[in-house]
């Protein structure tokens, strides 16, 4: 079940304050060109555009980026360095640390909130690839990706009140599925879960990406999996060992598969969704961004050595 646990939070806690934040690695990761990705406000779609694809490969290369996290979703903050603040994700698991995806965000990304504010019975999740948020005039603020998640206030005709960590503000009605905060995002099948992230192909990869600015490989199947109600790993390494096991002869839509080059689970490195007739939805680091390929005759089907379910 894909929920916010507040559980973890004291009375006040720390939320994401921009539409998508990067983790990164360390504060020396972050380099002249990578400054448009570490402001409040931000505009991240201007700062990929400006990157080359060398620039870009170097956020895996260099091990300079881990992950990212959405507007309004909350994380422990550890400590601060400079401008920088070390923080976990409650809601990425990961072998790294148990409380959490850890890594560090610039602190102007990041807001201290009351907790009880994000406390609302009703949770909206932008199930649009992006919406603005708009103020009571209409006036447009931030473009948010698909899947953030903001504690619901009130359910008007057309648009619905949304806490966030600039305030209250609106989201248009369409552009939101509301589900009960307790219960979480109710569970899809494996149909669903194949079918969710379609909307995304062509989307050029990005490494630790987490949004619908830029997925990569494990963040699209974590986010196809959030879509339809589960939480699963941030990794693929860890999503393989999380799921329950599937024999390769009887795959069925919505599962994943796992790639290494030595068909060694220990040293997986890539990871798709079956959609079945023997082809995956994927993000492949080298490729023209998300696509649906077929496995036979292909270096996937070579390093094909795991598949598990969620759903």
């Amino acid at each position: 079940m894909f929920r916010q646990n507040f559980d973890l939070f004291p009375n006040k806690m720390w939320v994401t304050a921009v539409p998508v934040a990067t983790v990164w690695t360390k504060p020396e990761s972050v380099r002249d060109v990578d400054r448009g990705g570490t402001t409040n406000p931000i505009d991240i779609e201007a700062w990929l555009a400006g990157l080359t694809r060398e620039e870009k490969l170097s956020f895996c290369h260099d091990n300079r980026i881990q992950t990212q996290t959405l507007y309004g979703e909350p994380v422990l903050l550890s400590e601060v360095k400079g401008d920088f603040a070390y923080v976990y994700i409650p809601t990425q698991a990961s072998r790294k640390d148990r409380r959490g995806y850890p890594g560090w965000i610039p602190l102007a990304q990041l807001k201290q909130v009351e907790k009880s504010a994000w406390m609302k019975p009703q949770t909206a999740a932008v199930i649009t690839d992006s919406a603005w948020t708009e103020t009571a005039s209409g006036k447009r603020e931030k473009k948010l990706s698909f899947l953030t998640l903001l504690p619901v206030e009130k359910v008007e005709e057309k648009r619905v009140e949304v806490v966030t960590p600039d305030g209250n503000r609106f989201l248009p009605k369409e552009a939101v599925e509301i589900f009960p905060t307790a219960e979480g995002i109710a569970p899809g099948d494996g149909e669903q879960i194949a079918k969710v992230m379609e909307r995304f192909l062509g989307l050029g990869y990005l490494w630790g990406g987490m949004s619908a600015f830029g997925y990569d490989c494990s963040g699209l199947t974590y986010a196809a999996h959030k879509a339809n109600g589960y939480q699963i790993p941030r990794d693929a390494g860890d999503q393989a060992e999380a799921g329950r096991d599937i024999p390769l002869d009887r795959l069925e839509r919505g599962d994943l598969l796992f790639f290494a080059p030595d068909r060694k689970r220990e040293n997986i490195q890539h990871v798709g969704i079956y959609v079945g007739s023997g082809k995956m939805l994927h993000t492949p680091m080298l490729g023209g961004g998300a696509e649906i390929t077929p496995l036979q005759g292909t270096k996937y089907e070579k390093e094909l050595c795991a598949a598990t379910r969620f759903w």
